[in-house]
């Protein structure tokens, strides 16, 4: 007997959806996300290091971005999506149960953005910096993470004949109304998934190429992610707050890719135009950096070695302390003026106008207290 190879000519339903331990279920759509976020972690740590980052930053600004934009995806789809939480027969108590699927990333993004916000500054850090070495990682999390909804059944778009349709099981609260058992369906979220791994390698190629600094990068990458989402979107058809303008109905995420689109385009175009410097490209705010802590640490050093510079406790300076053995009182020579005298006696020597000499204008004084 011969067997042949077969080939699939759809894409499964998943059989597995998570598993229990104990009273807990972790359930796939999680763990998809989980690993969407570890690996951009991953990437971004990576080209943060390689843009001169300082090392730790990343994880820094990570505890204050990823609750906040789980937070800001949560409620973008809450709110473009109403009816199954605020409808006649909506449940408000389904809001926070974010494992049945759910997170808008445009919410993700903007809410996201103000947490790594705050994160770069406690760090010292450019948020614009920060975002062009998580660009990549941001498309690469998305790639992974949109696997959840093929484990939940979600989001796929119309009927299909094409070999790679997706079969949803006919029992699924999420199988349309109305379908006959056994249709195929546009796997919406594989298209979503190999559109965003190009992206990812199209942002690192471009960065390598022209390296893109002051969110250049991460303004190209909404760019190529809403173009790809608006023709991705529209082969959906799951329920969606639908928007008319100029006319035309479509889906709320259809408008809001679009706006977005023309937006990263804009800026970018600015972006491009403005000149380059040394300190528009360095990932540090001012102040902050290796430079400001070397010149701290010489100011430091500055004021115990002995150079011009009142001591902290605003007494004499080292100058005098070290002259101070030549200034005990002693017989005034033939040629030694009682002004030169007295002058000696103080620790400061009087000296003609314009001169040279250790005591002169120039030296440690009162003037260098106030200079620190």
């Amino acid at each position: 007997m011969s067997s042949a190879l077969v080939i699939p000519a759809s894409i499964p339903s998943p059989g597995w959806s998570g598993f229990t331990i104990g009273p807990v279920t972790i359930h796939a759509y999680a763990l998809c996300i989980l690993a969407g976020i570890v690996a951009a972690l991953w990437l971004t740590n990576r080209r943060w290091l390689a843009r001169g980052g300082p090392e730790g930053t990343v994880w820094d600004v990570a505890i204050w971005a990823i609750p906040f934009g789980i937070i800001g995806g949560r409620l973008y789809h809450v709110f473009s999506s109403p009816d199954a939480y605020f409808g006649p027969n909506g449940n408000l108590a389904l809001i926070p149960q974010i494992w049945l699927g759910g997170l808008g990333i445009w919410g993700a993004v903007a809410l996201g953005l103000v947490g790594a916000w705050i994160g770069c500054r406690r760090a010292g850090v450019k948020l614009t910096a920060f975002m062009d070495a998580a660009a990549p990682g941001l498309l690469l999390a998305q790639a992974i993470g949109r696997w959840g909804n093929w484990f939940n059944q979600e989001l796929f778009g119309a009927p299909t004949d094409l070999p790679w349709g997706l079969q949803i099981d006919a029992d699924n609260p999420n199988f349309p109304a109305g379908a006959e058992p056994g249709t195929l369906f546009h796997p919406t979220f594989l298209y979503e998934s190999l559109w965003n791994l190009a992206g990812v390698a199209l942002l690192l190629i471009l960065d390598r190429k022209f390296r893109l600094r002051r969110g250049m990068l991460f303004w190209l990458y909404v760019a190529y992610y809403t173009l790809g989402r608006v023709w991705i979107e529209m082969l959906r058809i799951d329920d969606a707050e639908m928007i008319t303008l100029f006319g035309v109905t479509q889906r709320l995420n259809v408008w809001t890719s679009l706006l977005l689109l023309v937006a990263a385009l804009v800026i970018f175009a600015v972006l491009a135009r403005m000149p380059r410097t040394a300190e528009s490209d360095t990932v540090y705010l001012p102040g902050h950096g290796p430079e400001a802590e070397n010149s701290g640490d010489a100011g430091s050093d500055t004021a115990g070695n002995g150079t011009p510079g009142a001591e902290a406790d605003g007494g004499t300076s080292k100058q005098t302390e070290v002259n101070a053995p030549e200034t005990k009182p002693k017989k005034p020579g033939k040629n030694v003026s009682p002004d030169s005298h007295r002058g000696n006696l103080t620790g400061t020597s009087i000296e003609p106008e314009g001169s040279s000499a250790p005591g002169a204008s120039g030296t440690a004084g009162p003037a260098d207290r106030e200079e620190k």
